[in-house]
C-alpha cells in the first residue's frame, strides 16, 4: 500500500478499480469548520490542486466519474472531466456527513459545547454528531451508490468517486468489511488526495490511500 506518492500509468492487471478523490480545499476547511453538508465553494487554491490532481488521475483512463453533488465536490470532478470528456453524474448519496448543530462552527468551538459528543465519537461510539447522521448511516447511503456505477464498469474499468473526506473513509470501511468501530484507523485524505480500492478474488482491496501528495495537515470534517 502507498500512503503517499504520485499515481501515473495507464490501466493494469485485472479487476476492476475505484478512485476515490477527496474535493479541494475550501475556506472552511483552512478555518476548521466543520462543513458537513453546507455547500462551501474552492478557494483558489482548490481549484488548482483539483487541476494539478485531475492531469495525474487521467493517466488513469477512468471509464466513468460520479460525484457528490455538493459544489466543492462537483466542481472538482469537472475539472477531470474536462480532460478526459467523460459526463460527471451527480448523486446526493455521496455527500457529506450530515452533522446538524456541528455544521459551522470551527474544531475548537466543537470541543468547547459538545466536548463529551466528540469524546464518545472519537473513542469508536455511534454518535449522531451534532444531531446528525451516524457514520454507518452515510456508509448506507454512499456505499451503494459506489456499488452501483462499479457494477457498470468494464472487467478492467476504473470507477472515479469524487466526495468528501468522512464519506470517503466510511465507503472504504463499508466496502472492505470492516466493524465500524475501526473505520477510525483508515485515518483522513488530504484536500484532492485519493484513495484506490481494487476488485480482488475475495472483495474489494485497499490499494492506496491518501494518494496524491507529499504528506499534508488533513483540515475536514473527520478529525
Amino acid at each position: 500500500m502507498s500512503a503517499t506518492g504520485e499515481v501515473t500509468g495507464g490501466k493494469q492487471g485485472r479487476g476492476r478499480r475505484v478512485i476515490l478523490w477527496r474535493h479541494g480545499q475550501t475556506a472552511w476547511n483552512v478555518e476548521r469548520r466543520f462543513q458537513g453538508t453546507t455547500d462551501v465553494p474552492l478557494t483558489e487554491t482548490g481549484v488548482a490542486q483539483a487541476r494539478r490532481a485531475a492531469r495525474l488521475l487521467v493517466g488513469l483512463r477512468p471509464d466513468a466519474i460520479v460525484a457528490s453533488d455538493l459544489q466543492r465536490a462537483a466542481n472538482t470532478a469537472a475539472e477531470l472531466a474536462e480532460l478526459t470528456g467523460l459526463d460527471v453524474t451527480l448523486d446526493e448519496g455521496l455527500r457529506e456527513t450530515y452533522a446538524g448543530a456541528w455544521q459551522g462552527l470551527t474544531h475548537e468551538e466543537i470541543i468547547a459545547g459538545y466536548g463529551e459528543q466528540y469524546a464518545a465519537w472519537k473513542r469508536g461510539e455511534p454518535v449522531r454528531r451534532g444531531g446528525g447522521e451516524l457514520e454507518t448511516e452515510v456508509a448506507d447511503r454512499a456505499a451503494p451508490v459506489v456499488l452501483r456505477h462499479a457494477e457498470k464498469l468494464p472487467e478492467d474499468g476504473t470507477l472515479v468517486v469524487v466526495s468528501h473526506g468522512g464519506t470517503i473513509r466510511t465507503t472504504i470501511g463499508r466496502l472492505l468489511g470492516l466493524d465500524p468501530h475501526n473505520w477510525e484507523s483508515l485515518g483522513g485524505l488530504s484536500n484532492c488526495c485519493w484513495s484506490v480500492l481494487g476488485e480482488g478474488a475475495r472483495g474489494w482491496r485497499l490499494l492506496e490511500h491518501n494518494a496524491g501528495t507529499l504528506p499534508e495537515p488533513v483540515l475536514g470534517d473527520d478529525d
